[in-house]
């Protein structure tokens, strides 16, 4: 039986965006022992509110713009200094909760790298990079935030980091046609960032790109040992990779910068 824990003074802060399917595990991971869930929303029209106010939780919009602006919004309007970013698709195990409650007690550090662990196609993989791959989530905002890139956004930390060894889960696709369909749109988000970083692309390195990546991931990166997710797992990497680059060479070629 799960022990009883005092509230301590962290806001919990998600972004959320049509989330029904995995917001109520994000919330029920970490409402019994956070004083503060906020919940900033673009635009839902599903039961994404309803959950979040079932929690109690802080529900505030924000048209979206970008990633890094969005998360840099949602920590300013925390009432607590420490804030934990969780995703509305990563539930906080056990583990880490009590990780958690207990560096409350005396933290030494500004910032903590928080593993996380991909749940993918109904199971965690347990090789190569989305295995505990650390992300700099818990931090007291008096010496940092986000930055505001498009996506890969990033705390900037004015301080010292720690590391915590317990993980969240990230189960961030229902299912495969979940995983292309994000592909398809981290792609053009990313050819986009590209674009304007005045970036550009040879179409021999589009060609080489894919089984580059896939020897990477597959084999390198022993996503093989994962079996037949590590397989379509390295896949959609290697596909996801080489569409980025084939959109960016499409935009410099065509200049569609309307369009995006």
């Amino acid at each position: 039986m799960q022990k009883k824990t005092t509230k301590i003074p962290l806001s919990i802060v998600t972004l959320t965006l049509n989330n029904q399917r995995t917001l109520d595990s994000v919330l029920k991971s970490v409402a019994d022992w956070a004083d503060e869930l906020l919940v900033l929303d673009c635009g839902s029209t599903d039961e994404t509110e309803s959950i979040a106010r079932k929690y109690e939780a802080n529900f505030l919009y924000r048209k979206f713009d970008n990633f890094g602006k969005q998360k840099a919004y949602a920590v300013s309007k925390a009432k607590n200094d420490w804030v934990f970013i969780v995703d509305s698709d990563e539930v906080v195990s056990d583990e880490l909760r009590e990780e958690i409650l207990d560096v409350f007690q005396n933290a030494s550090f500004e910032g903590y790298m928080i593993p996380n662990t991909l749940i993918f196609l109904g199971k965690p993989l347990r090789y190569g990079r989305e295995y505990k791959m650390p992300h700099l989530r818990l931090f007291n905002r008096k010496h940092g935030n986000y930055n505001d890139k498009e996506i890969h956004e990033d705390v900037i930390l004015n301080g010292k980091r720690g590391s915590l060894k317990n993980h969240v889960l990230h189960n961030s696709y229902a299912d495969v046609t979940d995983f292309l369909n994000k592909i398809n749109n981290y792609t053009t988000k990313g050819a986009v960032e590209l674009h304007r970083a005045e970036k550009k692309v040879s179409v021999f390195n589009i060609i080489i790109k894919f089984p580059l990546k896939f020897f990477v991931e597959y084999l390198f990166r022993l996503n093989f040992l994962n079996g037949y997710r590590g397989f379509v797992w390295s896949f959609g990497q290697a596909f996801g990779s080489t569409m980025k680059y084939i959109k960016l060479h499409e935009i410099n070629q065509n200049n569609f910068k309307s369009r995006y």
